[in-house]
């Protein structure tokens, strides 16, 4: 009974919420008319388009489109009329007022819902010129993203992706400790020859000859940016190297952290290695989840659980992200957002330092990464009467004006030839390129939470080939609709384990060889 009460509650709050979204559309449109005669334009037929979206930061970037938009002698038969909507039950909502005639005639949408979309009708195939002309700009993987079965149903507008992101000052600071070091130990060793050719002589105290070398060196700007490209991780072996020869600052906790729990920033790992639903995430005959390369990159991510020892709990995203803002880090898996929060936290004086993005490290030399992405895109609703002019005011959206994205909204746009000019982001860019999209697979739409458990279990210790094995049954039952069973592949794959060195250790070992 109480659940029957929660339930009907819970519609009962649906449908006010659907009741009060149709009043706000119908109230603005009152409104626009009555601004409309009150100007002296009643007598220029107007087209109202009413786009709708989900993020609030988006409103004012909205306004200022329309606006730009609507002043162009071809569209002042136009006026834009943007509805922030709830995101909860957001395509539910759409469809409802689409069938009262009170929908939207475009609305910005997670690629990964647009085959949901189209089989109810709400997203118009994309095929005119508008979009042939900002086509050649977009890169591969959008056009895939915002592609279902050979159909284009969407405008790319904005992406999601992760990069690699490091302190600059402590690789910088490494170099020139690093410098003085190897002045000091060649010193030493020149010291000693002095000594068993020419015997001792009388200790002068004084500053080295060799210091005004050292101090040459590690104020020389290029040299140092030299070797800091040198010591830039390209795998993660490398990394375990890095933490071996490492001689961290007092400020310094970790060498590497990052949000273990979130599969956006884990995915990376077995992106190269697994498919479902092929290039553009929508055939279901192409899913590959369970094979011996999975195993080992699932093998190789379980040894960084144990070489870095990242503690779950403690790996979120915003606390990791303040931790490495505040110098404690060296290297962590973020987000395009770091950027902005870096450079606040820079102009704010809260960030002494100089940072950088790198391309995603590969696992080894052999094992390439891939991160994931999504491709936030506007959809011209099927149910549309203006899908000539909602055309021409995505294309605007999303093309030309997208130039002001970054700038106003904080998101990088996916058409190439409006990414803002800021070194970060184009790193982020490029990951985005070779990313792979969500799939838009109704029958795998839980996928991401069962490969995040199996992330998961696979961190705290549990057999990665057992832990994939079930994942790709589990999946391919609810595909098939059957029971579905995988054979097992034999484990042959060895990992090479890095240990940290431990000095003292190698000290007594030293004195009883």
């Amino acid at each position: 009974m109480k659940f029957r009460k929660r339930l009907l509650a819970v519609l009962i709050l649906a449908g006010i919420a659907a009741l009060v979204l149709n009043l706000a559309i119908r109230e603005a449109n009152m409104l626009n008319a009555l601004h409309a005669e009150e100007n002296g334009e009643a007598q220029i037929a107007r087209n109202t388009l009413v786009i709708w979206y989900t993020d609030a930061d988006f409103s004012e970037y909205i306004q200022s489109a329309a606006v730009s938009f609507s002043e162009r002698p071809e569209n002042q038969h136009v006026r834009i009329m943007p509805v922030l909507a709830g995101a909860l039950e957001y395509l539910e909502n759409i469809n409802r007022a689409s069938i009262d005639f009170e929908g939207p005639d475009l609305f910005i949408i997670g690629h990964d819902n647009l085959e949901k979309a189209y089989l109810a009708g709400l997203a118009d195939i994309i095929d005119n010129d508008y979009f042939l002309a900002l086509k050649a700009d977009y890169p591969k993987v959008g056009l895939n993203a915002v592609t279902y079965k050979n159909k284009v149903l969407a405008y790319p507008f904005y992406f999601e992706t992760s990069a690699f992101l490091y302190n600059r000052t402590h690789l910088e600071n490494m170099v020139k400790a690093k410098i003085l070091s190897d002045a000091d130990e060649a010193a030493a060793e020149q010291a000693m020859l002095d000594l068993e050719t020419h015997g001792p002589e009388e200790e002068i105290m004084e500053v080295p000859a060799y210091m005004e070398e050292v101090l040459r060196l590690q104020n020389d700007l290029v040299y140092i940016e030299n070797q800091v490209a040198l010591i830039k991780p390209k795998t993660f072996e490398d990394l375990k190297v890095f933490a071996n020869d490492y001689d961290a600052p007092a400020t310094v906790e970790g060498l590497l952290k990052w949000d273990v729990n979130d599969i956006f920033y884990n995915y990376f790992f077995i992106g190269n290695a697994i498919s479902v639903g092929g290039d553009s995430g929508d055939d279901i005959e192409m899913i590959d989840i369970y094979n011996p390369e999975a195993i080992r990159s699932m093998r190789m991510y379980q040894n960084l659980s144990q070489f870095f020892a990242i503690e779950a709990k403690e790996a979120k995203y915003s606390r990791i992200i303040d931790e490495f803002i505040e110098g404690k880090l060296v290297f962590t898996v973020a987000t395009t957002d770091v950027v902005a929060k870096l450079e606040e936290a820079i102009r704010n004086d809260n960030f002494p330092y100089e940072y950088g993005i790198l391309r995603t490290p590969d696992i080894d030399e052999n094992t390439p990464t891939r991160p994931l992405s999504m491709v936030n895109s506007i959809v011209i609703n099927g149910y549309s009467v203006n899908k000539e002019d909602a055309n021409r005011f995505a294309a605007y959206l999303s093309g030309e004006f997208a130039e002001n994205l970054y700038q106003r909204t904080g998101k990088i746009p996916a058409l190439s030839n409006v990414t803002p000019d800021n070194e970060h982001l184009f790193v982020f860019y490029e990951e985005f390129t070779d990313s792979v999209p969500l799939p838009k697979m109704i029958e795998t739409s839980n996928f991401w939470i069962q490969l995040q458990i199996t992330f998961a279990r696979i961190w705290q210790g549990e057999n990665a080939n057992e832990q994939l094995k079930r994942l790709y049954e589990q999946i391919m039952s609810q595909v098939t609709g059957a029971s579905f069973l995988a054979e097992t592949i034999a484990e042959d794959i060895e990992i090479i384990e890095i240990e940290y060195l431990d000095e003292e250790e190698l000290i007594r070992e030293a004195m009883f060889d």
